[in-house]
């Protein structure tokens, strides 16, 4: 029980009654709880599948390796923090600057590596000190414009990689997911990523049949000749077989790109853990500290074998509040058939052949959303950006990190993008802070509230 890796059944364990709450150290009968592990899964196939992808990182591993962070997780925080871990989409950003630096697979999970390392622990700090410790040094205008930065800087990588393979592709896959986030409900909205992907995928089978070859570039700069959809890999995969394991290594510039993402990794499972102790009605904060060391052992464990970071998953809290259900058995249930998901080597040809259009359409939304979660983070704060205490750091980082500015200090040694714009915002909000006048510290706004001067003398 300690562990949190016992339940009791949930009335009759069949049908919870209107308007009950399955508590985590609760659960169903057991054919139930593994169908709704199924269904977090689900949930997480869109974003989970597709982040590896974008890494250049191999599937199988990822989903392999989400299942037992998941287990990870489950562990540290004995069942008191029902949460399924999956592949984090903060690093593909960092992975495709590292790339574009030379750097290969290793060099990328040896970053992240040292991510998950400083994720832990800052989990332990703030195990040991208190939440407060989080919101002191990074406020809510930090996190959010952290955030933002590293959604947006991924523009790019849409622009100029997945969108130009397959341009009426990845329009008709835009306009499709964006109507199943806004239009479907439930359970399905959810899933309205991996719906995209199904669609993307039998758009282009279809594109292929009738049109034939398509003339664009396929990953490189060269336009070549090749079908949409290319499943030969697939038929060579064997049914059964591990993924592909490889060790990290470590270079100082891949580091200094990844690092950043650490506050990104923080404010999720800060909010993961907020949202989960309201649905729950259970005070949750004494949870905080462990739930983000959990998050960067579960990434030092993944990066460690070849595999991509993890974190707290907001599409399977979207899944406990439909069905109210918070039960940690469905979560161990989920991990479980992650796990079995990773040893099939044909489920991850499948994945990894997802087309470049398809990414393309998905990518547009998906990194928008990410960007625009920092906004989210500015709003449920009530961030007021007429203080230019607010204003100025954030403007800055901002443009420095979606734009790429750089700074080069030496031949071997350039601070750019993402870094330094996350540099800029935490040290310029600090420094700027130490030495504001008083009413600006009182959040006394640069505008006023939309009153003229001549008004005010009248």
């Amino acid at each position: 029980m300690k562990l949190g890796v016992r339940w009791t059944l949930h009335g009759d364990g069949r049908n919870p009654a209107p308007g009950a709450v399955v508590r985590p150290d609760e659960r169903l009968s057991w054919p139930r709880t593994a169908g709704l592990g199924a269904q977090h899964v689900v949930a997480m196939f869109g974003a989970s599948f597709v982040a590896p992808v974008l890494m250049g990182l191999d599937p199988n591993l990822a989903i392999m390796m989400s299942g037992v962070a998941t287990v990870i997780f489950l562990l540290a925080t004995r069942g008191k923090v029902p949460s399924y871990l999956g592949c984090s989409l903060s690093f593909v950003g960092v992975a495709a600057t590292i790339r574009a630096s030379g750097g290969d697979s290793s060099t990328v999970t040896g970053a992240v590596l040292v991510v998950g390392a400083v994720l832990f622990l800052v989990g332990l700090v703030v195990q040991r000190f208190g939440a407060g410790i989080i919101h002191a040094a990074m406020p809510p205008v930090v996190t959010g414009s952290v955030v933002m930065l590293i959604g947006f800087n991924l523009a790019p990588v849409t622009a100029s990689t997945y969108w130009p393979q397959d341009q009426w592709t990845a329009l008709l896959v835009m306009l499709f997911t964006g109507l199943a986030v806004v239009c479907l409900r439930g359970f399905f909205s959810r899933i309205a990523i991996f719906l995209g992907l199904l669609f993307g995928y039998g758009i282009s089978w279809v594109f292929d049949r009738v049109f034939g070859r398509i003339h664009s570039p396929a990953g490189g700069p060269e336009a070549v000749d090749h079908w949409r959809l290319d499943l030969s890999a697939v038929g060579n995969a064997d049914w059964i077989g591990l993924p592909s394991f490889h060790g990290p290594s470590f270079e100082w510039s891949a580091i200094l790109v990844a690092l950043p993402v650490v506050i990104a990794l923080i404010a999720e499972n800060a909010g993961h853990v907020k949202a989960v102790g309201e649905m729950t009605g259970d005070s949750l904060d004494d949870k905080l500290g462990t739930a983000i060391a959990a998050d960067g052992a579960a990434s030092m464990l993944s990066t460690a074998v070849g595999g991509p970071p993890n974190t707290t998953y907001s599409e399977n809290i979207g899944v406990m509040a439909a069905t109210r259900v918070y039960s940690t058995a469905a979560y161990w249930a989920a991990a479980g058939f992650a796990l079995l998901f990773g040893l099939c080597p044909k489920f991850g040809a499948v994945v990894a052949a997802i087309p470049g259009g398809v990414l393309g359409g998905i990518t547009v939304i998906l990194y928008g959303m990410i960007g625009l979660l920092g906004a989210q983070i500015w709003i449920n704060a009530k961030v007021d950006m007429r203080n230019p205490l607010n204003l100025v750091p954030a403007a800055a980082g901002i443009i420095i990190g979606v734009g790429g500015v750089g700074l080069q200090f030496s031949d071997n040694f350039e601070l750019s993008g993402i870094a330094l714009g996350t540099i800029v915002v935490i040290t310029g909000y600090h420094v700027l802070r130490a030495l504001a006048p008083a009413h600006l510290k009182g959040q006394e706004p640069l505008l006023d509230e939309g009153t003229s001067s001549y008004d005010a003398e009248r």
